[in-house]
């Protein structure tokens, strides 16, 4: 199945400043990834032609920033490259830009006098490597030289260089390429063409501004070495390919070996980069081919291809994890098990699947599994009251949609009764079961969990809301296995605990006054905070909430906190209210959960208002039109093109910020529309829900 494009003419390309906040990614499936944006200028930290995983999924550093190329026709030399420094833009090569493609690879058309100069970029799947194609029109009269400066360097993606503080690397010069290696920290980077020239001319290009990194108050000034230059000739009349490749790794052997893998010949080039146009078709043609009723359409067909970039291999090689976005998040537990569902399941990675749920199960710790696994160095933190109980109910859905009872009973179910056993005798953060069958936490540990002046921004110490309804669900979840694997004592367990704890529910969250469920629930207080959170006590399979209640949930969330873009994290009449999501880390982190705009909640919450109101079709209707279709037909052509933002300002116009490419921004709102809006649900639903009904 062919592929969508995202298309920006010569006019749209013009626009310097919104085009500069249109990203592009590629990623490799090892957590590595190249990135920059429609004008090839880079404005970010994170972004580079090889972002390379040294130790997969982490330890992602920048070694090869960009290529800056000049074409020579005559006695004139034409840059078509462009860098911004702090006090100007130079050389403003992006001025003969005139068509920027992505699909899925981005593809740069520049056009100067008669020469026209195609550039693509590509990633070889689970390789840390990236291979930058050359097509070079020649229609003048004059021969022409075409000239690619690799801007490399070796730094951490969180970090800039100064080159005062380091010491330039060794390096190995060649005919058609050269391999650069550094000791702090230990890094090697080979750069070679095919069909070009290498020619050395070492220096430094000093202090390249990245302005997203200025408005985020971070480090923002960068340091590139240039190492020398490619030379391409293309004679007059003529039509000339070429291709530079780069491969990182941490010593050179390693590199090298790499290298002999890597096509030497433009033929082989060519055929390995429709190998993996092929691969991300293919995945396309799986879809489609599982869902029939499903109607192909460009939007639809972007956002499933923007699933597949954060399932990646984990530290073993062997296990897979879930990078939550790009550029910087890491493999956070939360994240990949809200996400399971969309990323994997009802796109048919079932093996991927497993994978994911073994790499967490290795991390267990007295029932909890790790809040977020360290890109690098460091342990495990466990600092989270949900994400564990996410954990249960990704596994209640890949038995929906697989019905393989064995791989959970063989290989999990020892973890999941230590789940509970641990919630019941308490475990880490005063994580512990009430007498009253819910679920007491201390703070910081919900989704909702930054600080700022190293204080908690929305603590949310006692009992949150959508704890409580994740908890009743895990017990169901564990009653329903028990059952079916013959454990009758488990069974009662599970059942009478999850009834004292919906009893309990009912009379200590409903908030009469406001038709909806308090925040947060202490032995002190209750929180009437106006926060979305309400939306997954009505929208899990096992609900906590009665029909009536959960719609009276949906219609208060519907009227105070949905946009186009997903739901706000408190209502705009709160005082701590936030409009816009911007300025340094204390005062975003103040806005990130007091309303700042989410789009995964559009998943629960979509899954709420069919299951409360009902499945009709203007109802489903109506809920594509007014809930999903606002993010699926716009927002992937606002910033991150072909994907979905991390978050939103909460006013109009819903600027995007965060992550240009989030895990669960894409996965929830996809989910919600191929099971609750198309009503396709997994084939396996009805078998395994009978256990309780």
């Amino acid at each position: 199945m062919k592929m969508p494009a995202i298309s920006l003419n010569r006019e749209m390309l013009s626009r310097f400043d919104d085009m500069l906040q249109k990203e592009w990614i590629v990623t490799n499936g090892l957590g590595g990834y190249a990135s920059s944006t429609a004008l090839g200028i880079n404005t970010r930290k994170y972004h580079g032609l090889l972002v390379a995983a040294f130790h997969p999924p982490g330890d992602r550093r920048v070694c090869l920033e960009k290529l800056d190329e000049e074409i020579t026709i005559g006695n004139n030399i034409f840059p078509i490259s462009a860098n911004e420094f702090k006090s100007a833009v130079f050389p403003q090569g992006h001025g003969f830009l005139r068509e920027f493609t992505v699909s899925p690879f981005p593809k740069y058309v520049y056009a100067v006098q008669n020469v026209e100069v195609q550039k693509t970029v590509f990633m070889p799947y689970e390789r840390n490597v990236t291979v930058v194609l050359y097509k070079i029109l020649n229609k003048s009269s004059l021969d022409v030289k075409f000239r690619a400066f690799p801007l490399t360097n070796w730094r951490h993606f969180h970090s800039v260089t100064d080159k005062q503080k380091i010491s330039e690397p060794a390096q190995k010069q060649g005919e058609k390429g050269v391999v650069i290696a550094s000791t702090t920290p230990k890094s090697t980077l080979a750069l070679e063409a095919i069909g070009g020239r290498y020619q050395p001319q070492t220096k430094w290009v000093e202090k390249i501004y990245y302005r997203e990194e200025a408005k985020r108050v971070e480090s923002c000034l960068d340091d590139c070495y240039q190492t020398g230059f490619f030379e391409f000739d293309v004679k007059t009349g003529r039509n000339e390919s070429y291709a530079i490749t780069a491969v990182a790794d941490e010593n050179e052997d390693s590199v090298r070996k790499i290298m002999t893998e890597i096509p030497v010949t433009l033929y082989d080039m060519a055929n390995l980069y429709e190998k993996e146009i092929a691969r991300h078709e293919n995945y396309l043609t799986k879809f489609y081919g599982t869902h029939a009723g499903i109607p192909t359409s460009d939007w639809l067909s972007l956002i499933v291809q923007a699933t597949s970039p954060f399932t990646v291999k984990g530290a073993d090689m062997e296990s897979k994890s879930v990078i939550a976005g790009y550029h910087w998040f890491e493999a956070w537990g939360r994240d990949a098990f809200v996400s399971l569902s969309g990323l994997m399941l009802i796109t048919g990675r079932f093996e991927d699947a497993r994978k994911v749920f073994l790499n967490f199960k290795n991390h267990f710790r007295k029932g909890l599994i790790p809040n977020f696994i360290p890109d690098s160095a460091g342990q495990p933190a466990y600092n989270s009251v949900d994400a564990t109980l996410w954990f249960l109910n990704a596994v209640l859905q890949y038995l929906k949609y697989t019905g393989d009872f064995k791989f959970v009973q063989e290989r999990l179910w020892e973890n999941l009764k230590s789940i509970i056993d641990n919630h019941l005798k308490g475990t880490l953060f005063k994580i512990r079961v009430d007498a009253d069958g819910l679920l007491s936490h201390g703070p910081q540990l919900t989704w909702m969990d930054t600080s700022a002046d190293g204080q908690p921004v929305t603590p949310r110490a006692g009992k949150a809301v959508e704890v409580q309804a994740l908890w009743y669900n895990a017990l169901k979840i564990m009653e329903l296995l028990a059952n079916r694997f013959d454990e009758k004592s488990e069974t009662e367990r599970c059942g009478k605990i999850a009834e004292n704890a919906k009893k309990s529910f009912v009379e200590k969250f409903w908030n009469a006054e406001r038709n909806c469920l308090f925040d947060v629930v202490s032995e002190n207080e209750k929180d009437g905070s106006l926060r979305p959170n309400q939306v997954v006590a009505a929208s899990l399979d096992f609900t906590i909430l009665d029909k009536a209640m959960g719609e009276k949930v949906v219609d208060v969330v519907q009227r105070e906190l949905l946009t186009p873009c997903g739901l706000r994290t408190l209502a705009r009449n709160d005082p701590r209210y936030k409009r816009t999501y911007d300025g340094d880390r204390n005062i975003r982190d103040r806005a990130y959960h007091n309303g700042t705009v989410w789009p995964w909640l559009l998943g629960p919450f979509t899954a709420a208002y069919l299951k409360t109101k009902d499945t009709a079709e203007f109802r489903r209707d109506y809920a594509l039109k007014s809930f999903l279709l606002p993010l699926f037909t716009k927002q992937v052509f606002e910033a991150g093109l072909g994907t979905v933002n991390e978050i939103f300002d909460g006013d109009s116009p819903h600027v995007p910020r965060g992550c240009i490419a989030q895990a669960w921004s894409i996965a929830e709102p996809l989910r919600a529309y191929v099971e609750d809006v198309m009503q396709i649900r997994p084939k396996y639903e009805r078998e395994v829900l009978q256990g309780l009904r």
